[in-house]
């Protein structure tokens, strides 16, 4: 049995839906542009914002069902075609799951402006896997130097996503939109820094244990914080930042009273990430991390802790990379390219079929006819290899048309 971390599903209640409404509305009415609405009496300006977006794909392979409007390669079936219920290579896809909406707020106070920001999606995970329903993004509070709520984790650097259309993106890239608190002392044009305090996760893995002792029911515990931090430099050549975490990785197991037997070990790693301007139409963006118990930090990791082949409980090493070039072609036409590699080590008490690593690859045209839309075209690759040596591979093309308010 493998657990994994999940982002909670928004279940939206009266005032959401009531908000969710009127992003639609306004949406409607003022297709192709930003809405900026000012309340007279408090001042406070409102923008409404997001996307309708369109992906047509044909999987010349097979994909998990609940996954087929991404590729993610974990989600790759291993032994098909072959074995009975996998069904046969070649499926037509269209999905409008990708579609985005939010608002962002600025209110004046004594103390500074406030920002807040909601964001959503309809790419639904979790109890909602393979369904197109609203799936929270963003929700934070932003003040001075603080700012609390869910947002891009501070581990994270989203400046070396690439300018692609697949949904899931590099699974080698550090990439998880955490709850947290985090403190920001140096935000200067240049240089900045920031220290968080995250929402913990355990990517466990219970491996051989489960055939060994039926009567185990191993899960992750939190019972600390993760603690995030990075420094980040700007200038004319593109950017630069060094990222690291701290945590701790636990366990236990709650078919027991006393939760015994239980545990914890110390995770910890590095994230090296950023961008190179080549010229005035090209730009390389790259990122090297490696640790060991944060595959949970990865956009599709593998496991944080596992059995070794004693029985107790190893932290597993991981490291992901990622190398893409952006390219303007003109005002209208652009293009990326590039790859992406994740390798985990595995303990000898891991069953034959747990995650060892992926690799992704991607290439595109995107087609602007005018500032409120794109059309794109893109190919693209994955492949999911196991502890056994077993690998599977699914390769698709992409069609995309996205309009922008």
């Amino acid at each position: 049995m493998k657990l994994t971390h999940r982002q909670k599903i928004f279940a939206p209640g009266q005032a959401v839906r009531r908000l969710l409404l009127s992003t639609v509305l306004v949406a409607v009415g003022t297709a192709g542009t930003s809405l900026t609405a000012t309340a007279a009496d408090d001042k406070i300006k409102y923008d409404f914002y997001g996307f309708v977006q369109l992906d047509a794909i044909y999987d010349f392979n097979r994909m998990n069902p609940s996954w087929k409007d991404s590729l993610r390669p974990s989600q790759i079936p291993v032994n098909c075609p072959g074995d009975a219920g996998c069904g046969t290579d070649g499926e037509t896809i269209f999905s409008v799951r990708q579609t985005r909406f939010g608002v962002t707020a600025a209110i004046p106070t004594d103390v500074g402006e406030l920002k807040t920001k909601l964001e959503f999606e309809l790419y639904g995970v979790g109890s909602d896997e393979g369904k197109t329903t609203p799936r929270l993004r963003h929700a934070y509070g932003e003040i001075g130097a603080f700012l609390a709520g869910q947002t891009w984790s501070t581990f994270m650097d989203i400046d070396v996503f690439p300018n692609t259309i697949e949904y899931w993106g590099p699974p080698s890239m550090i990439f998880w939109r955490n709850i947290q608190l985090r403190w920001s002392p140096l935000r200067g044009e240049k240089n900045s820094v920031a220290l968080a305090l995250e929402s913990p996760s355990s990517a466990l893995d219970d491996g051989k244990l489960s055939g060994i002792s039926p009567d185990l029911n191993l899960t992750g515990k939190t019972k600390y914080p993760d603690f995030t931090a990075h420094w980040r430099t700007n200038g004319d050549w593109g950017h630069a930042q060094v990222a690291g975490i701290l945590r701790q990785v636990s366990y236990e197991n709650t078919a027991s009273a006393d939760g015994e037997p239980s545990g914890s070990e110390a995770g910890y790693g590095i994230n090296l990430s950023g961008s190179l301007k080549l010229g005035k139409k090209g730009a390389l963006k790259a990122q090297l991390a490696y640790g060991k118990a944060i595959a949970s930090y990865f956009n599709d990791g593998g496991i944080d802790l596992a059995p070794s082949g004693s029985g107790d409980a190893e932290t597993l090493a991981i490291l992901g990379w990622l190398l893409f070039y952006d390219h303007s072609w003109s005002d209208k036409f652009t293009s990326s390219i590039g790859w992406a590699m994740t390798d985990q080590d595995n303990s000898d008490g891991q069953n034959d079929d747990a995650f060892a690593g992926n690799q992704y690859g991607a290439v595109n045209l995107l087609y602007y006819p005018v500032k409120a839309i794109m059309l794109g075209v893109e190919l693209q690759y994955g492949q999911f290899e196991q502890k056994d040596g077993k690998t599977a591979d699914d390769t698709r093309m992409q069609f995309t048309s996205k309009y922008m308010f």
